[in-house]
């Protein structure tokens, strides 16, 4: 369980440092930002689909301004805190059923879902800094072993 715990302490350090730097850009950088609320969208989905709710009314693409991302990143964040400490072993393994916007049903594990969680907001977040050295700005590193130093 620490593992998971930390990667979701990594996601949330590594928003943030993608946040701060959108916004202190020279030029706004709109492809970046949309991805940014993409990924914050997507953890809110996911959050929402771990509660046992229902995840259809809610947005996966959507521009949202920074300041929107930054209260919806503080959301996700208390959100999955709250809900990773709680998980036990034997929890983590449980199967979830949820439906997608289509209305299409699924079934993942817990665990399978917290680690899609966070290897897809990697992934965005790589996207985004490969749009900001496009735009000869400094892409921001977020790598999980910086992180762990940074903690140490």
């Amino acid at each position: 369980m620490k593992s998971i715990q930390s990667m979701f302490d990594h996601l949330h350090w590594a928003n943030v440092r993608i946040i701060n730097t959108l916004l202190t850009l020279n030029e706004p950088n709109k492809q970046a930002e949309t991805l940014f609320s993409h990924i914050l969208l997507a953890e809110r989905v996911w959050i929402t689909r771990l509660m046992e709710k229902s995840s259809s009314q809610l947005p996966i693409w959507s521009d949202l301004s920074l300041e929107d991302c930054n209260e919806l990143l503080q959301e996700n964040h208390t959100h999955y805190r709250s809900y990773v400490t709680r998980l036990t072993e034997l929890e983590i393994e449980k199967t979830v059923t949820y439906k997608n916007s289509r209305g299409e049903e699924f079934h993942n594990t817990i665990r399978d879902i917290l680690v899609h969680v966070a290897l897809h907001g990697q992934y965005h977040r790589g996207q985004i800094n490969l749009l900001l050295r496009n735009n000869d700005e400094e892409p921001i590193a977020t790598d999980y072993i910086l992180y762990k130093r940074e903690k140490e």
